[in-house]
């Protein structure tokens, strides 16, 4: 197994976690996509470099795609078209969650995505998802 396919692993273990832990808080998403419009529902969502790997490794387009607006350029006809791939926000977050839950799981999460990093030696970035998007070496 390649490095980048084994950060890839160790990410969904992760991914596996939160949902989990999503489940159990009983939070649902209703894949309604209002949150996937950034700038509307005034949030940011932000992602980690082996979040970005774990994207790069299971989503079948060979390349990021750009994000010139606040709305996610994954979004088609108002649903995730990488929704098995989403991002760690993207799970952890929802309209029927409680704040508190919300920000628990997000600081274990990074928590965890940090010893990713130390791991495999991968250095550790934290992004809002349009400035990773628009700056990924792909997108130059």
């Amino acid at each position: 197994m390649s490095r980048i396919a084994d950060v890839a692993e160790a990410v969904a273990d992760v991914y596996t976690w939160i949902d989990a832990q999503i489940a159990a808080s009983k939070a649902t998403c209703r894949a309604c996509g209002r949150c996937c419009d950034f700038e509307r529902y005034d949030h940011r969502l932000f992602v980690t470099s082996v979040e970005l790997m774990h994207f790069c490794e299971t989503v079948p387009e060979p390349q990021l795609r750009r994000m010139p607006a606040g709305v996610c350029p994954y979004q088609v006809d108002g649903t995730c078209s990488v929704y098995t791939s989403r991002f760690a926000g993207c799970r952890i977050f929802s309209c029927s969650g409680q704040a508190e839950t919300q920000s628990r799981l997000s600081e274990e999460a990074s928590a965890r995505f940090k010893q990713i990093c130390e791991r495999f030696n991968v250095p550790y970035a934290y992004l809002d998802l349009k400035t990773a998007l628009n700056k990924a070496p792909s997108n130059r």
